[in-house]
């Protein structure tokens, strides 16, 4: 009994000796400032260490790496030390007696430090994670579907379980560091009510607490991309948290916030103003290419002339830096910029000689088009990118690649076609989506009309594969069921073919899906209306009574679009009152304006000036844009086209004399009109010398003068001021209706408020068969001038 009592306290005090020496190794662990020291523990405790220690040092590691700037840490030398494969060894022989949370921070902290996705221990660790997905709390969840998502596992089964939990238990989270990163991890995989639920989880727990994380925003942010929708609730909500946490962004959060909204079309000048002046102040403080590749990215589009010039000659003294994706993003926001400065572009032509390997397809086609618009000219470099685009188009198989590639090589210069393109172009046809075969079809009809196309039986050919593409484009759109995919391909579809191919078809398909108009995609739709030039009561109707019941969901930006597309195809809908005022008022409530708009807002100020000013009178609003219009037109020159200065002659033939008319006059309130004639009670001419200054003429160039109401001779009594006008194309709507667009409607009647007759002359009449001869045409104009009541 004694020597059994004896055996009991050796082995109890052996045990608190072992417990009391892991404790101290745990604070030892805790307690290194350096990655060497959790190295030496690790050297000299490896027999001793337990799934605990393993754990602890791993994160450790991390933390201690963390704790430095980007650019001073040293994760290649913590991979290549051998005690962390010794760690890493540990870890793996461990994991099944490791608790959960050990697990997940374990494999952060692997994924941190840049370890490879397809390390041993980095596979054991997930499949392990796996297994015990369903009772993982919901912050261990989390952090495993944040290394799911960095590991690129989008579309894995794991991720789909993770899908399934939060879907279960969604009413539960209230952390929106927790939501936001789970709302990313699993973005790829959920449906579209799934999406709304979260959203507006999101949007409830934005709104409840009072501080939140920029980075958590961010993360939202990363989800609407994702997802491909503008929800403008949560992105303003986005936006008010960067708002307040602007003095705590770094160039790469700004940069990559910058990047989001491009992607979202969304854009706000008070964010983009503070960070101007942010970025502005430290201008000096990016000397690496990395984080100057940044600051050119955000700050570039929006800088002022002085800093603009700074940023271009830093980029220029850089450039042999810049790795093959900065050269890319510097030429993109050179494009952005609209920078015509030759000797950076030079210098990146330069450069991209020897990254052109290292670009994959889709690299190479952004970059040709940059270069392109930029009106590079080397010679050299379109050589090889034009190589390089063939070669990828040899083994191409993707319909959006081969697209992509076929559009880009139209853009380059002297490019002459093989017969292996078309062959290509007809192989992808019936997979394609509609902004697919645009591109094609643009790019072949491009070649045809420039005669790029020399071997034999090119133009048989060209004309079947033009037939074949008109047939993939209308059976795409046959099958069309859903407006909001259908909208998807459209922003990119543009040009000849699709307008005489298929715009009609089109249109006519948005007719038939009109139940699917929502407030989610009446800008996309606005967009194409408005590209279309077509008047669509239905859908017109349909657009305004989704605005109207949705006003507070839809950005003061769309509702921009939204008002344009009626005011240019001049079209009231039935409840025109309420759908006019709510839009109004919830543009002004929100208006505030980049400077990229500021001369097209200036411009639609002293429109809106002159149009209270003549139309409201009673108002009293003075004309205080005098000063800007003598500026604008006094130093511009107005270009006479010959169907002008043919109807001109006519005119003076009719009138009896050069003196009796006027050719592109400004009137008061500054608008400018074609011709300018004075009948008198009796219906004869006038001279126009008498009451006017005559306009200087150079060669068919006109100098405008402008004409104040002081400075206009009272007319005798009875006597009438005539103001002709020839409108073109772009003065209708291009359905069969031929309506009156909004502007030359505006135009017409303030012109009769300033005491003119206005004869307008549409260019289908003048140019029709009716009018064939110059007996008729005279006619025409005579009927048009004296038939006026």
């Amino acid at each position: 009994m004694l020597c059994l009592r004896q055996v009991c306290l050796f082995t109890l005090r052996r045990y608190q000796a072992r417990t009391l020496c892991s404790d101290l190794l745990l604070s030892q662990i805790n307690d290194c400032t350096h990655e060497d020291e959790v190295f030496s523990l690790v050297g000299r405790n490896k027999a001793r260490l337990s799934e605990k220690h393993v754990g602890i040092a791993l994160n450790m590691l991390w933390q201690l790496q963390k704790k430095r700037p980007s650019l001073l840490r040293t994760s290649d030398y913590v991979r290549n030390h051998s005690q962390f494969l010794t760690l890493c060894i540990l870890a793996e022989s461990k994991v099944e007696h490791m608790e959960d949370e050990v697990i997940v921070d374990i494999l952060y902290s692997l994924l941190r430090l840049n370890v490879e996705d397809h390390v041993s221990l980095a596979k054991v660790l997930v499949t392990e994670a796996w297994k015990r997905l369903e009772r993982l709390s919901l912050p261990a969840l989390s952090k495993f579907a944040l290394c799911l998502y960095k590991q690129h596992r989008h579309f894995s089964p794991i991720i789909g379980q993770v899908a399934h939990i939060v879907d279960m238990k969604l009413d539960s989270i209230q952390d929106i560091r927790i939501l936001s990163v789970l709302m990313l991890s699993i973005s790829e995989v959920i449906t579209e009510s799934f999406r709304d639920r979260l959203l507006h989880k999101a949007e409830q727990l934005l709104e409840d607490e009072h501080e939140v994380h920029f980075n958590y925003a961010r993360r939202i942010l990363q989800f609407l991309q994702n997802v491909k929708l503008r929800y403008h609730p949560v992105l303003e909500k986005c936006n008010r948290i960067f708002l307040e946490s602007a003095s705590h962004l770094d160039i790469h959060s700004i940069s990559h916030i910058f990047g989001l909204y491009e992607q979202l079309g969304f854009d706000n000048a008070e964010f983009r103003l503070i960070t101007k002046q942010l970025l502005s102040k430290t201008i000096d403080d990016y000397y690496d290419p990395e984080t100057f590749t940044k600051l050119f990215f955000s700050l570039g589009p929006m800088a002022g002339s002085k800093v603009r010039e700074r940023l271009l000659v830093t980029a220029v003294n850089m450039a042999e830096e810049f790795s093959s994706h900065q050269v890319l993003m510097i030429l993109k926001t050179m494009r952005k910029m609209k920078c015509k400065n030759s000797h950076l572009l030079k210098k990146m032509a330069s450069v991209l000689h020897k990254h052109l390997d290292s670009y994959h397809v889709l690299q190479l086609v952004k970059l040709t088009q940059y270069l392109v618009v930029l009106r590079c000219q080397d010679l050299e470099l379109f050589a090889k990118l034009k190589m390089l685009l063939l070669g990828y188009l040899k083994s191409s198989v993707i319909p959006a690649d081969t697209a992509a590639i076929i559009r880009v090589l139209a853009m380059l210069p002297s490019f002459q076609v093989e017969e292996m393109i078309i062959n290509k172009a007809a192989a992808v046809l019936p997979q394609c989506r509609l902004h697919h075969l645009n591109c094609i079809a643009t790019a072949f009809v491009k070649w045809h009309h420039h005669g790029q196309l020399h071997w034999q039986n090119s133009s048989e050919l060209c004309a079947k594969l033009l037939q074949k593409l008109n047939d993939c484009g209308f059976q795409r759109l046959q099958k069309a069921n859903n407006l909001h995919l259908l909208l998807e391909e459209l922003p990119y579809v543009n040009g000849e073919w699709f307008e005489e191919v298929l715009n009609e078809e089109t249109l006519a398909m948005c007719q038939h899906l009109i139940d699917q108009i929502t407030w989610e995609n009446v800008l996309p739709l606005s967009f194409f209306l408005i590209k279309s030039e077509h008047r669509c009561p239905a859908l017109f109707d349909r657009i305004a009574s989704v605005t109207v019941e949705n006003i507070d969901k839809i950005p003061t930006s769309e509702i921009y679009f939204i008002l344009f597309l009626f005011s240019a195809l001049n079209y009231d809908p039935p409840d025109n009152e309420e759908f006019f005022k709510g839009c109004i008022q919830h543009l002004t409530s929100n208006l505030i304006l980049p400077d990229t708009m500021k001369q097209r807002v200036h411009s639609s100020l002293m429109k809106l000036n002159r149009a209270v000013c003549l139309e409201c009178p009673e108002f009293h609003v003075p004309w205080f844009h005098e000063p800007y219009c003598q500026r604008v037109f006094h130093n511009s020159m107005s270009q006479v086209s010959p169907q002008r200065q043919h109807i001109h002659r006519m005119l003076t033939e009719i009138l009896g004399g050069s003196h009796y008319s006027r050719i592109s006059v400004l009137t008061p309130y500054y608008y400018e009109i074609d011709f300018e004639c004075v009948l008198d009670v009796n219906k004869k001419p006038l001279s126009c010398m008498a009451q006017n200054m005559a306009l200087g003429e150079v060669g068919g160039i006109h100098l405008r003068h402008d004409i104040k109401e002081k400075g206009r001779k009272a007319l005798p009594p009875g006597a009438q001021r005539i103001a002709l006008e020839f409108l073109d194309s772009r003065a209708f709507s291009k359905d069969y209706s031929r309506h009156l667009k909004g502007e030359p409607a505006m135009k017409k009647r303030h012109l009769e408020m300033l005491g003119y007759q206005v004869v307008q002359i549409p260019h289908f009449e003048w140019n029709s068969m009716v009018l064939s001869t110059k007996g008729e045409q005279l006619e025409y104009l005579r009927q048009q001038l004296y038939g006026i009541q």
